[in-house]
């Protein structure tokens, strides 16, 4: 076999150009995208690394990046398993920066204490803005009202399925998140979220009625802007959060 590699055409000048673009097929002038390194996967025993464009909000050695939802500093505590656990009745915390479209990855899992069920098992939750919440609970053989089940964008959507693990097991959620848009105070565009449990699709760029509620409908009443932070939620069960990191997002589709 020869060791010469052949050179082959990088492209075309002479094709068509595709609708609604400015390129022709198989341009051979079109920019490619950039090269950036794949995350890895997490384990029960091992933590994922990260992509490399991404901001790491969480690696198990700090919570200086986080502080309480009223400016204080993070009541939350350092545990093993490079995780952070949540001081119950300290309050939730937030990420020190602010994000708005973006990619998100988090873990977590509930505690294997358990001492009651429904909404008072493994209780916590994840908003994008600060505003719009991925419920985070321990659904695992444990009956609730279907969009307060894990997973669930609170209050307005179930997941397709429960893929929840046993308590003490660690949970993943990946999530492409957009940015509600408003035009001179009104809503032109709506937020939405697409979310994978476990890996598994459980919402597909569900639309969101507004901002979430608790035992309310949500609207988009009240105007805000594209960028807010990411917030955990204290409701008083020890879950554990590992593994947080996040990819801003200029665009959802190629130039």
């Amino acid at each position: 076999m020869s060791d010469e590699i052949r050179v082959l055409p990088k492209g075309y000048s002479d094709t068509p150009v595709i609708p609604g673009q400015v390129w022709r097929v198989h341009d051979v002038d079109r920019p490619m995208p950039p090269v950036i390194a794949p995350a890895s996967d997490a384990t029960q025993a091992l933590v994922g690394e990260p992509p490399s464009d991404a901001l790491v909000l969480f690696d198990g050695t700090s919570t200086d990046g986080w502080i309480h939802r009223n400016g204080d500093s993070c009541g939350w505590t350092l545990v093993d398993g490079d995780a952070m656990e949540v001081t119950p009745r300290t309050g939730d915390i937030r990420s020190k920066d602010e994000f708005g479209t973006c990619q998100l990855h988090v873990e977590w899992k509930a505690p294997t204490e358990i001492y009651a069920d429904s909404q008072g098992r493994g209780n916590s939750g994840v908003f994008l803005l600060g505003l719009y919440e991925i419920q985070v609970l321990d659904g695992y053989e444990n009956p609730t009202y279907a969009d307060g089940v894990t997973a669930a964008i609170y209050g307005q959507y179930p997941p397709l399925v429960n893929v929840c693990v046993p308590p003490g097991v660690w949970h993943t959620y990946d999530v492409v998140f957009e940015s509600p848009e408003y035009h001179h105070g009104k809503l032109a565009k709506p937020a939405a979220m697409t979310v994978f449990h476990n890996g598994v699709l459980v919402h597909h760029r569900q639309e969101m009625q507004g901002p979430t509620q608790h035992r309310a409908l949500a609207s988009y009443a009240d105007p805000h802007g594209p960028k807010g932070p990411l917030v955990l939620q204290d409701h008083g069960d020890r879950v554990q959060f590992r593994n947080i990191w996040i990819r801003e997002l200029e665009k959802l589709q190629a130039d």
